[in-house]
């Protein structure tokens, strides 16, 4: 493990303050239009941590190359946009005209590629997962691969799921790869000892299908190629375009993740434990343990998930906050 990337990282961070009055307007512009959409509050209410962000990534990631924080156009009042290594990205930026105005994070994912001076490697984030502890540019990239955890896993089309989207991305990962020879190829990452034994069985257990079924998704930041995206685009323009076009996301919709699974599919990862990180989906029943664990440092990575069953979103809001102020209490170069 070193301190100094062999190539550039980039971090993308998306973000968006859903109590700004201009955005909301321009938002409602378009909700009744889109009454199959998902404009749902739980998806734009802010937690009003995005400082820890910036902190976490200070402390814990100094090796970073330059940060690219896409926005609709609001900022926070404390960001410091001198900070040499901050690249603010407003959605008309990159987005191509046609897509925009867009409140569909779907289509802010799937354009990341064009940001101008992207690095060939980058960690998307979004605005709920956190770097909590030291982190080393091989934690993401390894020998010029993106590294990510491997199991094969069921979609699950449970309300408030992404599995409408892992459905999308599954069909196009299904006409362009042979399953089985995918495992002949990679038989070592898919089986590697790394990805945990409940991984490792999901797989095995999985394995005798024809196609792939699904992939297991931390719900963590992901490493990209920017290749990766430009490829896609190529094989998949209708697609993506479709996706592009929806001022909200809905089913049918493709996402980021389908780059995320033909990087798995095709092999172009390094495997990385399942340890390394983890998501807490913000429920009654697992809030004690998220507030116990942000200050300990115990995992890399974090993703404080909103839901549509966080109850008491004020109270909560602030509970975070105290307890990410215990594990970040400085500020960054990044805040004024």
């Amino acid at each position: 493990m070193t301190g100094v990337p062999e190539k550039p990282i980039d971090f993308v961070i998306i973000w968006v303050d859903g109590n700004d009055p201009k955005w909301r307007k321009e938002k409602d512009l378009y909700d009744d239009s889109n009454k199959d959409g998902d404009s749902t509050e739980v998806r734009f209410r802010s937690w009003d941590n995005l400082q820890y962000w910036f902190r976490g990534v200070e402390k814990f990631a100094p090796w970073v190359n330059k940060i690219h924080f896409v926005t609709w156009g609001h900022l926070p009042p404390w960001l410091d946009t001198t900070n040499p290594k901050l690249n603010v990205v407003n959605h008309r930026d990159y987005i191509p005209p046609e897509y925009l105005p867009t409140f569909n994070a779907n289509t802010i994912e799937l354009n990341l590629h064009r940001i101008k001076g992207l690095a060939d490697q980058f960690v998307f984030f979004n605005d709920d997962m956190f770097i909590t502890a030291p982190t080393s540019p091989e934690d993401f990239f390894k020998d010029g691969l993106p590294c990510d955890t491997f199991a094969l896993d069921c979609i699950c089309f449970q309300p408030d799921s992404a599995g409408f989207f892992n459905g999308a991305d599954l069909t196009v990962i299904n006409g362009y790869f042979n399953k089985k020879e995918c495992f002949r190829k990679n038989r070592g990452k898919w089986l590697s000892p790394k990805n945990g034994a409940r991984n490792i069985m999901r797989t095995l257990l999985l394995t005798p299908w024809g196609y792939f079924p699904g992939f297991y998704y931390q719900h963590l930041p992901s490493s990209f190629l920017k290749e990766t995206y430009e490829q896609m685009w190529e094989r998949v323009p209708d697609i993506l375009d479709a996706t592009s076009r929806d001022k909200f996301r809905r089913p049918g919709n493709v996402n980021q993740w389908l780059m995320k699974f033909w990087q798995l599919a095709d092999g172009r990862f390094s495997v990385r434990p399942d340890s390394f990180g983890y998501c807490y989906h913000i429920k009654e029943s697992n809030f004690s343990d998220l507030l116990r664990d942000i200050p300990s440092g115990r995992h890399c990575m974090m993703c404080i998930n909103d839901t549509a069953q966080t109850i008491d979103f004020e109270k909560k809001k602030e509970s975070v906050k105290e307890a990410m102020q215990k594990l970040l209490p400085e500020k960054s170069s990044f805040e004024k």
